[in-house]
C-alpha cells in the first residue's frame, strides 16, 4: 500500500492533517473523511465512548499508514475524497490479506440506490448517512463490531470442529484400510502404498493439495471390497480356479457398493470400483476404456500395479526395479493410461536405490 511512518501522537488531541489520534483500550476504530468537522465529530463520540480512533483525511494517507500495521476494528470511510475515493481504498483493503476481514462503513451524503449497491458489492458492511447522529455512529459502529467478532469466533469454532472431524475421518479410514490389509499375510500396507503412490502421481499432474488428499483416501479404500472375499481365497499360494478368480473380480463393485453410502466423499466410489479398469478397454467390471475410465481411476490402477510388483506375494518376491519399469514401459497404452504410466517411469527414475518397495 505504502510505506507511512507511524508517529505517536498526544492523547485526546485533534492533530494535523492528515491524522487524528485518540489513544484508548479496546476498540479501534479508522475514519476517513476530507471534512474536519466530521473527524472533529466522530473524535468526541469514540472519546467519550472509551474507544481508540485514528483520524484521516484522505485515502492515500490511511492506505500508506496501515502498510503492515495491525488491523483495526472497525473502518469508517468517506465515499467523495480528493484524490483516491472510499471505493478504491475499498477495493484495495479488500485485496490486502491483513484487512480483508475488516467491516468497512461508507460515510456519505449519497442518497441513492446505484451507490448503496455498488459499495455492498465491493464489500462494505453498511452506510450511514451525511450529516451522521452521534448516537447512531456510535450503535453503528458497535453493533457492527460485536457482528463482526461474532462472526469470526463461528469462523474460528467451524474451522477448529471440520479440522477435529477431518481428523477424526481419515483415522476412520486409516483404520478401515489396515482391517483390509490384514486379510492378507502377504500384503500389510499395501493400501497405504498405493495411496501414496497415487498421491504422488498426482502431484506430478499437477493436482491441487485437495485434489491430491481425496486421491489419497481413494488409494486407502481402493480395495474395500475384499471384505467379502474369503480370506482363504485371498490368501490361497496355489493357482486360483475361474471360480475363486470371479469371486476375487467382484471386489471393485462389493467396494464400490459400501463406499456409495458415505453420502459426503462419493468421489470414493470411484477408486473403489474403476482401479482394476484397463487403458485398453480389457479391465474389469464394466469394461471402461481410454478417458471412459474417470481420470483418478487411472491413477490408482498404476499405483495399484506398481506395489504389486514391488511387494512380496505368495508366489514371488519383490521384483527388481529395472523389470517393473519395462512392465511400464511395455503396458504403456494398453494397461496403463500414458500419461500417468510416464509418471510412473518418471518416479522410478528419480529412486535409484529402490526405496519406494515394500520393505
Amino acid at each position: 500500500m505504502g510505506n507511512g511512518k507511524w508517529v505517536t501522537p498526544t492523547p485526546y488531541c485533534l492533530l494535523p492533517n492528515p491524522r487524528i489520534e485518540v489513544c484508548s483500550v479496546e476498540d479501534w476504530i479508522i475514519v476517513v473523511d476530507d471534512d474536519a468537522a466530521n473527524l472533529k465529530m466522530a473524535n468526541g463520540v469514540f472519546r467519550e465512548a472509551g474507544m481508540r480512533g485514528s483520524y484521516f483525511k484522505s485515502g492515500e494517507d490511511v492506505l500508506n499508514y496501515l502498510d503492515g500495521t495491525k488491523a483495526p476494528d472497525l473502518v469508517l470511510l468517506d465515499i467523495h475524497m480528493p484524490g483516491i475515493n472510499g471505493f478504491e481504498v475499498l477495493k484495495r483493503l479488500k485485496a490486502h490479506p491483513a484487512y480483508r476481514n475488516v467491516p468497512v462503513i461508507f460515510l456519505t451524503a449519497d442518497d441513492d440506490v446505484e451507490t448503496e449497491t455498488r459499495g455492498l458489492h465491493a464489500g462494505a458492511t453498511d452506510f450511514i448517512r451525511k450529516p451522521f447522529a452521534p448516537e447512531v455512529l456510535l450503535l453503528r459502529v458497535r453493533n457492527t463490531i460485536a457482528l463482526n467478532r461474532l462472526q469470526n469466533d463461528m469462523a474460528r469454532e467451524i474451522q477448529a470442529k471440520t479440522e477435529k472431524l477431518s481428523r477424526a475421518y481419515m483415522q476412520i479410514v486409516r483404520a478401515m484400510a489396515t482391517a483390509i490389509d490384514a486379510k492378507d499375510k502377504y500384503t500389510h500396507g499395501h493400501s497405504s502404498r498405493v495411496a501414496e503412490y497415487a498421491r504422488e502421481v498426482a502431484r506430478r499432474a499437477g493436482y491441487t493439495d485437495q485434489q491430491q488428499r481425496e486421491i489419497y483416501m481413494m488409494g486407502l479404500l481402493h480395495d474395500v471390497g475384499k471384505i467379502g472375499v474369503p480370506d482363504a481365497i485371498i490368501n490361497k499360494t496355489s493357482r486360483l480356479t475361474d471360480e475363486e478368480y470371479a469371486a476375487i473380480k467382484t471386489h471393485p463393485v462389493v467396494g464400490s457398493q459400501i463406499l456409495e453410502h458415505i453420502a459426503d466423499y462419493p468421489e470414493l466410489v470411484t477408486g473403489a470400483r474403476w482401479h482394476h479398469e484397463r487403458f485398453d478397454g480389457a479391465g474389469y467390471p464394466d469394461r471402461l476404456a481410454g478417458e471412459d475410465i474417470p481420470e483418478v481411476a487411472r491413477i490408482i490402477a498404476v499405483a495399484d500395479t506398481y506395489d504389486a510388483m514391488t511387494s512380496n506375494r505368495s508366489y514371488r518376491g519383490v521384483l527388481p526395479q529395472q523389470k517393473v519399469r519395462e512392465e511400464f514401459v511395455r503396458c504403456s497404452g494398453s494397461q496403463f493410461d500414458p500419461r500417468f504410466a510416464a509418471i510412473m517411469v518418471e518416479m522410478i527414475d528419480d529412486d535409484p536405490e529402490y526405496r519406494m518397495r515394500e520393505v
